[in-house]
């Protein structure tokens, strides 16, 4: 496996591993759910919006890679990486530049 040491490399790497639309979408949906619950964790300050948030982000993202894309998530070997790729993807699909 390739090593990056830059986002910009990565970047494209990260894209080929989201390559079926509902993997993007389940992505796009823990996304979205996950700023819910940070929205809920600021305006409660309760601290299990956190965990919510997490379970949300995460959870949705690797059952799509369990069950749709058939891949071990980006997560495990690239943690930084991968989050930021999760958020420029999230913002693409969300501008129309990565189709949902």
């Amino acid at each position: 496996m390739q090593r990056y040491v830059r986002f910009r490399d990565f970047y494209p790497f990260y894209l080929s591993e989201h390559a079926r639309r509902a993997t993007r979408r389940l992505h796009f949906l823990g996304s979205a759910l996950a700023l819910l619950c940070l929205a809920a964790l600021i305006a409660t300050a309760n601290l299990w919006w956190l965990l919510a948030a997490l379970m949300c982000g995460y959870g949705f993202a690797w059952a799509s890679h369990m069950t749709v894309e058939k891949n071990r998530p980006a997560t495990f070997t690239y943690p930084l990486y991968s989050f930021m790729g999760d958020w420029v993807m999230f913002w693409q699909m969300l501008t129309g530049k990565i189709a949902f």
